[in-house]
């Protein structure tokens, strides 16, 4: 459905507010009247009884703070979604669940000191599935309402795919910021871990959990990184020859569906005709036991997160998160220890195979196949599965189509705190992509 997708550029309206030729309570009305429109169709917001007023005083008072000064902030009048298990000052959280907000109730989260410092105003909060965990929300897809959008960062992708919003925060932990963007076709990205502080954010597990975002296209998530990441280097990445491209073959490949490894495989084809190097890296031939590690350690953290509330309200709780609380409680302090050791020991063999095969960035299907049909289900994190538990800087890149019209994405994976190199890698790739035809329609139509 055409009209639920619409382009909206981060960099392009923020250049438009900074430079007087447009102003945030004329944003911040538009978005309201975009997510009018549209939120019936896809529930990507939570409930605000009065959004208009707030949105617009805030801008007001936006305006009138930087009226007088000689240059305006990065994001400047910008609206952005925030997922509702990252605290914002005047609006409840609820991470997608039943209990009551006062008992999530805390200090504004840190991210989103940095968005207001930035000069951005918060939208509103963006659903999650309960708790960030597997429990989905009401969100649609805006590409196919009868399918999921993924998750947990649902709301968010959608929002920005449906021109709601430029820009949305999510949260990823094992694949809930990379998948949505894949089929919600948008540019995600998660960073390193601890590149973006946690404080404020309602934890899933602790030790993967990483703060993250959409916008259209590589040069509004390189924007607004410049603004949220600590230690972002200032001006334009240094220039060089084009990023050596790994392939990760083996059974973690083997996961994705003939669709998703079809279009790899021409993806592969364009960026060698445009001058990347592309190998192929047999790596995680025990990629089972890496699943089995990181779910040990997931479940356990989360369990335990959730201890206090749990024992307060544990029947609010939905039965995939309650589920998940249970298995955790069953895994032992030895056992939790065993997988950390292993996930430091994987961490450190991923490491020496892509510096053994001279690889410079990782390339993977984004999602093991286009947004699955229903919305009983988020669908599988497996191809984030790896990244995540290494904690490494991986984008999302809209990139084709499956055969029923819905989004396909790459995944780009660089090492450790390479985040700004990423972004610029990356920005060549979409470059690549586009330019050849293979990113296919799969970023939100202009509308």
């Amino acid at each position: 459905m055409d009209s639920l997708l619409r382009h909206r550029s981060l960099v392009q309206e923020t250049a438009a507010l900074r430079s007087g030729a447009d102003d945030p309570v004329a944003a911040a009305r538009r978005t309201c009247d975009r997510i009018d429109a549209v939120e019936p169709h896809l529930l990507a917001f939570v409930p605000e009884p009065d959004r208009r007023t707030r949105l617009t005083a805030a801008a007001e008072r936006t305006a009138a703070a930087w009226a007088d000064a000689p240059a305006k902030p990065p994001l400047y009048g910008v609206p952005v979604g925030v997922k509702d298990i990252i605290r914002a000052d005047g609006l409840p959280t609820r991470a997608g669940s039943a209990l009551p907000p006062g008992v999530l109730a805390g200090p504004q989260a840190a991210v989103v000191d940095r968005l207001a410092a930035a000069g951005a105003l918060v939208a509103g909060k963006t659903v999650t599935a309960e708790f960030a965990v597997t429990a989905p929300g009401p969100t649609r897809n805006p590409h196919d309402v009868a399918h999921t959008p993924g998750g947990s960062s649902s709301g968010s992708a959608a929002a920005v795919a449906a021109g709601m919003v430029p820009l949305a925060l999510g949260t990823q932990t094992v694949g809930s910021m990379i998948r949505p963007a894949a089929y919600c076709g948008v540019t995600g990205f998660k960073p390193t871990f601890g590149r973006v502080p946690t404080a404020g954010v309602i934890p899933n597990a602790v030790s993967f959990d990483t703060v993250g975002w959409y916008a259209q296209d590589v040069a509004g998530v390189t924007l607004a990184a410049s603004a949220l990441c600590d230690g972002w280097p200032s001006g334009p990445p240094p220039s060089g020859p084009p990023p050596v491209l790994g392939v990760p073959v083996g059974p973690y490949l083997r996961r994705a569906d003939d669709e998703a490894l079809a279009a790899l495989r021409a993806q592969q084809v364009v960026l060698r005709r445009a001058g990347y190097p592309v190998v192929e890296v047999p790596v995680m031939e025990d990629f089972e036991e890496i699943v089995t590690q990181l779910f040990t350690m997931n479940r356990y953290e989360v369990a335990r997160a959730h201890t206090e509330w749990y024992a307060r309200f544990g029947d609010l709780y939905r039965e995939q998160t309650a589920n998940a609380l249970h298995e955790g409680h069953a895994v032992t302090d030895a056992a939790y220890a065993r997988a950390r050791q292993r996930r430091t020991e994987f961490r450190a063999r991923l490491e020496a195979a892509r510096q053994a095969a001279g690889v410079d960035l990782w390339i993977s299907p984004a999602a093991t196949g286009p947004a699955p049909f229903g919305l009983s289900s988020t669908g599988t994190s497996v191809m984030c599965l790896p990244w995540s538990n290494a904690g490494l800087p991986s984008v999302s890149l809209p990139a084709g189509r499956a055969a029923n019209g819905l989004p396909l994405g790459l995944q780009l994976v660089g090492p450790p705190g390479s985040d700004p190199v990423v972004l610029a890698w990356a920005a060549g790739v979409e470059e690549a992509l586009s330019a050849d035809g293979a990113a296919g329609g799969g970023g939100a139509a202009a509308g």
